[in-house]
This record gives C-alpha cells, structure tokens and sequence, in this order.
C-alpha cells in the first residue's frame, strides 16, 4: 500500500511499511466524532432559524416592522465593515419580508436589492418577484417610489426592470416606460433590456423618444467580455429584435 504526505508543496508517496512515514490525513474513525458533533449543531441550528422565522412572520407586523427597519438600516451600514456578516444579516431580513406584505415590506426589499452584496440581492429579487405574483399592486407601487426616492445610480433601479419582465401582469410595460424617462442611464438600459425580453412589438413606439440617446453604459456580456454602447445604440438593436418578434 502506498500513502502520500506534503513536502514542498508537493505530494511525496512513499512505501506504507516505513516507520518514520506518517500519514498525511488523521484517520476517518478519529474525525468521525467530531464531524457527527458539527452536523448535529448544523441540524440544531437550522431547525432553531427555522423556529426563529417562523416566529417573526407570525408576530404583530406593528412589532416586527420597526424592528425589521431598524436592522436593515444596520445591516446595510455594517456592509463598509463586515460584508460576510452584512450578507447572511440581509439575506434572513429577505427572507423574513417574503412572507410578509405591505408598502414597508415592498420598501426595505428594494433597498437590501441596492446593497452591494450579491447574495443578498439575489435574495431580495426573489422575494419581490414572489411578492409581485401574488399582489403586483403593491409592488408596482413600490417600484414607483423606488424611481422617485432612490439615488439614480442605485444598483436597485438597473435590478427592477429584469425582474418586472419576470411577471405576467399587464402593468409591466407601463412601470417600464416610467424606467425609460429615467435620468440614470443605467435603468433605462435595463428597461430597454427587459423590453426585448418580454418581446412585445406594442412597446416599439416607447423607445422612439431615446432614438438619438447619447449616454454610455457598462455592458457585459454572458462570456464576461466588458463594453461599452450608447442608449441610442442599445434602442437600434432594441427595435431590430422586437420587429422580428411581431413579424
């Protein structure tokens, strides 16, 4: 039999009957134990966020709310100093507001969808689509706040329109043209983007406006390459694809 241990930064592999060869990984009966112990707390732990969750989705949304507030404030703000813990804090946060309702709960999804943490805004874009499907009303009209209230440049407001494009509701192509007259070059050409997704030819006549479009954005395509490209760009190619769907 032969066993391998590191030296230089290499695997050495030497015969298993020399004595002054000592195996290079414990034994698994002497990591079972403590492998066993750490499942089980994972196990523990789980079942206990799980209690956790439920218990703050029950309670009184005039309890639960400030405090939800106040935490994603936190949350939020912890990003500049710890962004593991900014992360697993915001993601929970996500996941408690998936369950809830209300322009409050609809409010805190779009700005935890603005964080920098990708993983926390993969959480907040599902909620919301979820959200979107069962009361659209309530967050179209969060959408539309989030145009008025946040910052032009917010990663939220390029999020938004990809996952509007994601609900069969008759309102998306409306909420879309509210992205179109944006002052911040990057939701539009996310509302563009969305617009061909969804592949309606109706939405032609929206893009005429933005025909001679001056202003760049970062582009980037599925195999990483970066670009860059004009709003008026983006609406020839826009045009180009949706004519095809109608014909």
């Amino acid at each position: 039999q032969k066993s391998h241990e590191r030296e230089g930064g290499r695997l050495r592999r030497h015969d298993s009957h020399s004595a002054s060869a000592p195996s290079a990984f414990p034994l698994c009966s002497d990591l079972m134990p403590e492998l066993a112990a750490r499942l089980a707390a994972l196990f523990d732990a789980e079942r206990a966020a799980r209690a956790a969750h439920d218990e703050l989705v029950d309670a009184e949304p005039e309890a639960v709310l400030p405090l939800l507030e106040r935490t994603t404030g936190a949350a939020l703000t912890l990003d500049e100093l710890d962004e593991d813990e900014s992360s697993l804090r915001l993601v929970r946060i996500a996941a408690l507001l998936g369950e809830m309702q209300g322009p409050r709960v609809v409010d805190l999804l779009v700005d935890i969808l603005g964080c920098d943490e990708p993983e926390a805004r993969h959480a907040a874009g599902e909620a919301l689509e979820g959200l979107a499907f069962d009361r659209f009303k309530e967050v179209a009209l969060g959408v539309e706040r989030a145009l008025e209230r946040l910052p032009e440049n917010s990663p939220a407001l390029s999020e938004l329109p990809y996952l509007l494009a994601q609900v069969p509701e008759p309102g998306v192509t409306k909420l879309l043209a509210r992205f179109l007259a944006h002052r911040g070059a990057d939701a539009v050409a996310s509302a563009i983007e969305a617009l061909v997704e969804i592949g309606d030819p109706a939405a032609l006549p929206m893009l005429e406006a933005l025909a001679g479009d001056k202003r760049t954005v970062q582009l980037e395509d599925e195999g990483g390459t970066e670009g860059e490209a004009t709003i008026a760009e983006l609406v020839a190619e826009a045009k180009t694809m949706l004519v095809k769907e109608g014909a």
